[in-house]
């Protein structure tokens, strides 16, 4: 069975959001759809592990935040591979508290819904939040970002939480790759980090010191030559 065969299913990019009493959580997801139009209602896939997920669970409610194209790593960074029980994800972001609770993240964002749950059903791993939607609103237009796009454009890569994750053998070119140990990003000098001011060609050892992961943010240091083959 050829598991690849997955990643011809579309996907977009979201950011899921709920609270519990004075606490906000909030993670990057790609499992949010549509259900139903009458009434609107969809349907978000969260890992059990993530703390968003035990938010939602308890408080019945969550926004999802559709994501522009042209979002940075850093930001898909902060709320895909760091947890909201170590950071305050929305220290350095702009958002509202919508009409049910939930903050709605406004930043890199061409529209939100609100959604109050109404069931939900236990996949193993995961579970999936069903809702009808009680609030939405387009905040500006633009090109919605898509897990194509975030994999083949941005080469952004997918925690090991996320439903949609399918681990692979990695290769290298000429020049060496090398991976991040915190969120798994893959440095390839051919391509560079043109966004970080690392130029196409350049190897990973004549990176500055001072570079981080745009990812995560993990140093340098965090990263880890990649075996050949």
């Amino acid at each position: 069975m050829n598991l690849k065969a997955l990643h011809q299913v579309t996907y977009g990019l979201y950011v899921v959001t709920s609270a519990k009493g004075a606490k906000l959580s909030g993670q990057i997801a790609n499992t949010v759809f549509q259900v139903t139009s009458q009434p609107p209602a969809v349907a978000v896939c969260l890992n059990k592990q993530n703390l968003t997920h035990e938010f939602i669970h308890d408080s019945r409610v969550f926004a999802a935040s559709v994501l522009s194209q042209d979002t940075p790593l850093s930001f898909i960074g902060t709320f895909g591979f760091k947890s909201g029980r170590d950071i305050d994800k929305f220290a350095q972001v702009n958002y509202k508290i919508g009409e049910i609770g939930a903050p709605i993240v406004l930043d890199h964002t061409l529209a939100y819904l609100g959604v109050r749950v109404t069931n939900e059903v236990d996949v193993g791993t995961h579970t999936t939040f069903i809702g009808e939607v009680v609030e939405a609103e387009q905040v500006k237009q633009g090109q919605p970002m898509t897990y194509a796009y975030y994999h083949e454009v941005k080469r952004g890569s997918t925690p090991k939480t996320a439903p949609v994750f399918i681990e692979e053998k990695k290769q290298v070119k000429k020049m060496a790759k090398y991976e991040c140990s915190v969120c798994g990003y893959v440095y390839d000098p051919e391509l560079g980090d043109p966004d970080g001011g690392i130029a196409p060609g350049t190897p990973f050892e004549q990176i500055p010191d001072d570079w981080a992961c745009p990812v995560c943010g993990a140093g340098k240091d965090q990263f880890e030559k990649m075996d050949e083959g």
